[in-house]
């Protein structure tokens, strides 16, 4: 999905290089993504978020979520990374739709306790609690994960963990077996060489959607017609009313902070009208041609699956081609044309009443390419091809914790979706008033659609890596608005979780 710009290039020419270039557009997410995916879960990218950080503008956060619906008693081997993947985080900094520099992570598996019937164990047959990573208190962390960072530019590849030994933080068993959950994944924040800093391990998912409602032909719950929110549902950026299908589920994260100066052309700051500023970012997860479940790898690496713009493969692409689309590289998206030029979702939403424009729908040519607002000073020259990146103006200041809004651009919030995307961003109800014709006219074609499902689930946290505390094994339950057991709750507003 992507960028909201209050100007549109004449319709002929827009036409026209849409037809020349065939164009491709991301829409939807829905935690399994692709056929591929659904049968490879490790290696299915629920999210990829980029944004400059509110804590120090200086730097951009990354973070990589995989692996969906991760049930958080589901042990006793819980979630962890794949060994057999390569995680990958890529940028493009000079506007060409190819990788300039590139983050990837390998993990590896040590089981301490080969005896222990569960990975985690504490308070419990001699052993104490699991209070750390390594040393005294992680007796009972049998099942292990330290991993790997390795920075690769033109220049070559710079191994960013060299001088320690970075650990995956484990997920939330319960309070017996971890009975300081907090304190244990603050000891899985590492700072790397050049001021990097890193992240990874089982998080609460901070995603939020309707997804049955989503799927069930956009039979949201929550509205007032159709898929049309009320004033109160959708002016309110605290709190849902509609159930997240994500409430209560875990995922695998790694979170990367970066320098601004380690990712743009030069090596240099610069200010948001410079197209320098401007970034285009996407997540991969890859296989090597040789794999055995008993750990042996080998042979050239094989893309799985990649995640620039969220809510892409379920909205947009059709069944026959998510494979190729989660396999392909971005600068190759021109072949993916037919399905944006009369995506099914705005003929949906037409079927409901909602006004869409007339295919071809050649105003959606700006969500894809180096173009205002998000590079407001990007000609035609720095276009580039149309390619499915997440781009990020790293020249536009932060919003401040607390004072996110929650529909990006839409709501004059400039550091929001579609430039890049934060945790906070909801991006369903963007993308769908995206397609249902708001860049073209936003009076003729404002609805305002969405899911009621306004708000993440999960605590996040105010500093890095921001990502909510793995959810209890033990002690959390998936409760959320319309689901049973959810009822006479004050203004009908029911727990997030």
């Amino acid at each position: 999905m992507s960028v909201l710009t209050p100007k549109l290039r004449p319709a002929v020419a827009l036409a026209a290089l849409l037809l020349a270039v065939q164009l491709p557009l991301s829409f939807a997410a829905s935690h399994r993504e692709a056929p591929i995916t659904a049968l490879d879960q490790k290696a299915d990218i629920t999210d990829w978020f980029a944004f400059v950080s509110p804590t120090d503008p200086s730097k951009v956060i990354f973070i990589l979520n995989v692996d969906p619906f991760l049930e958080p008693s589901n042990g006793p081997n819980y979630f962890p990374f794949d060994p057999g993947i390569l995680y990958e985080m890529k940028i493009d900094n000079d506007h060409d739709g190819h990788a300039d520099v590139t983050f990837q992570f390998r993990f590896q598996t040590q089981i301490q306790q080969p005896g222990v019937f569960t990975g985690f164990v504490g308070n419990l047959a001699g052993f104490p609690p699991i209070t750390a990573l390594n040393g005294d208190g992680s007796q009972g962390f049998s099942l292990r994960q330290t991993y790997s960072v390795i920075m690769v530019t033109k220049a070559g590849s710079q191994v960013l963990s060299d001088t320690q030994i970075l650990y995956a933080v484990p997920t939330n068993v319960g309070p017996k077996t971890m009975p300081n959950y907090p304190a244990l994944a603050a000891q899985g924040v590492y700072t790397l060489n050049n001021g990097i800093r890193v992240f990874a391990g089982t998080a609460a998912d901070p995603f939020f959607i309707d997804l049955g409602g989503f799927f069930d032909s956009l039979n949201f719950r929550k509205a007032s017609t159709a898929p049309v929110l009320s004033a109160t549902v959708d002016g309110d950026d605290q709190n849902n009313y509609a159930p997240n299908a994500l409430a209560g589920f875990n995922v695998n994260s790694i979170v990367l902070e970066v320098p601004i100066t380690m990712l743009t052309s030069d090596g240099a700051t610069h200010l948001a009208g410079d197209p320098k500023a401007v970034i285009g970012t996407w997540a991969t997860t890859s296989r090597q041609k040789t794999s055995v479940l008993g750990g042996e790898f080998g042979g050239r690496w094989y893309q799985v699956q990649r995640m620039g713009n969220p809510l892409i493969n379920e909205g947009v692409i059709g069944t026959g081609s998510k494979d190729t689309f989660s396999m392909s590289e971005p600068a190759k998206d021109a072949q993916f044309a037919n399905f944006v030029l009369n995506p099914l979702v705005p003929q949906i939403l037409a079927t409901l009443g909602v006004p869409v424009p007339p295919a071809p729908r050649t105003d959606l040519l700006l969500l894809v390419q180096y173009q205002a607002p998000i590079c407001p000073g990007c000609v035609a020259a720095d276009a580039g091809p149309v390619a499915d990146l997440l781009r990020l103006n790293t020249g536009i200041a932060p919003t401040p914790l607390g004072q996110q809004k929650r529909l990006g651009f839409l709501a004059g919030d400039t550091a929001g979706f579609p430039n890049g995307r934060r945790l906070t961003d909801d991006v369903l109800d963007i993308a769908l008033r995206a397609l249902a014709g708001i860049l073209v006219n936003s009076t003729t074609y404002g609805t305002p659609l969405g899911d009621g499902v306004n708000v993440t689930s999960s605590t996040l946290q105010t500093q890095f890596p921001f990502v909510g505390l793995a959810y209890s094994g033990r002690d959390s339950v998936h409760l959320g608005p319309g689901q049973p057991g959810c009822t006479n709750q004050p203004m009908g507003i029911c727990p997030a979780n």
